[in-house]
């Protein structure tokens, strides 16, 4: 438990710095760094022995940050310029591309490389890495931070919940501490703590949210928190299906990268899909 909270502290003082400094590439360095970790982590647990596909898997993954956005690295390039960058290649050639190079790879170590193994490695090197990377996309303190709080908060009120009123098992083949319970006051705590940040910001903050955002953040707390409860529950299948406890070791006493952001790849992506609708709107 010392190790988890001394962990956790950390953990929270580096996220000061990096809002400190989310309109520089520094959020961008650090997104590209948790992607390549987590990618590596998932062919780590798959077992895939082919050294160049995990290479070049976890290189894609560090660099689908930087092409999120054509802010992403204000101001040390201007706008214009990465827009044109990133805008001159469609990214579909980009994974074209990785997938035709990791299954030449394959064809090259056929004695010790499967398909699986390319299987898992696009998916860790292409679809993680765009998990992390719709924070480049939001680039807006309030938004990283409720997309945190519908997520962590969501895993940590569960978990509490879980252990004073938890009876019923909400998937005990899967995750086995996971209650109906747990889950309910999971959400609740979520929506709880996202109206406080809400209400705090609303006093603090330059710019102030109107009534229609507010609403729609609200509303669209319990389904996105749902959802990183998913994300969470996905993780646990991963886990189960390679054999291994946690995904990594990077976090002392809370594992690798994946098991304590698995909840916010699936809560980030519906984040920046309202997002995009509500600026519609």
């Amino acid at each position: 438990m010392k190790q988890r909270v001394i962990t956790a502290v950390v953990l929270l003082a580096l996220l000061a710095v990096v809002v400190w400094q989310i309109n520089t590439p520094v959020l961008v360095l650090v997104i590209a760094f948790l992607a390549a970790v987590a990618a590596n982590e998932i062919m780590r647990c798959a077992k895939v022995e082919n050294t160049f596909i995990s290479v070049v898997a976890t290189g894609y993954a560090a660099c689908v940050p930087f092409f999120a956005s054509a802010k992403a690295l204000t101001p040390w390039v201007s706008q214009a310029v990465w827009g044109k960058v990133i805008g001159a290649v469609p990214g579909v050639v980009y994974l074209i591309a990785l997938v035709l190079v990791l299954l030449l790879a394959m064809l090259k170590g056929y004695a010790y490389t499967t398909f699986e193994d390319v299987a898992v490695s696009v998916f860790a090197g292409a679809l993680v890495p765009f998990g992390f990377s719709v924070f480049i996309r939001l680039r807006d303190m309030f938004q990283i931070f409720y997309g945190l709080i519908c997520a962590l908060a969501t895993d940590s009120g569960a978990q509490l919940a879980g252990m004073a009123f938890g009876k019923h098992k909400m998937s005990p083949n899967i995750s086995p501490k996971k209650t109906v319970e747990g889950a309910i006051g999971g959400l609740i705590f979520s929506l709880i703590l996202n109206a406080v940040a809400m209400i705090l910001y609303n006093r603090l903050a330059d710019f102030k949210m109107d009534e229609f955002a507010v609403a729609v953040l609200l509303a669209a707390c319990l389904p996105v928190s749902f959802l990183g409860m998913m994300g969470d529950l996905s993780a646990s299948v991963l886990k189960r299906n390679f054999g291994v406890k946690d995904f990594g070791k990077i976090f002392p006493g809370h594992g690798g990268v994946l098991d304590r952001f698995d909840s916010v790849l699936f809560a980030a992506p519906v984040l920046w899909l309202m997002t995009c609708w509500v600026i519609g709107l």
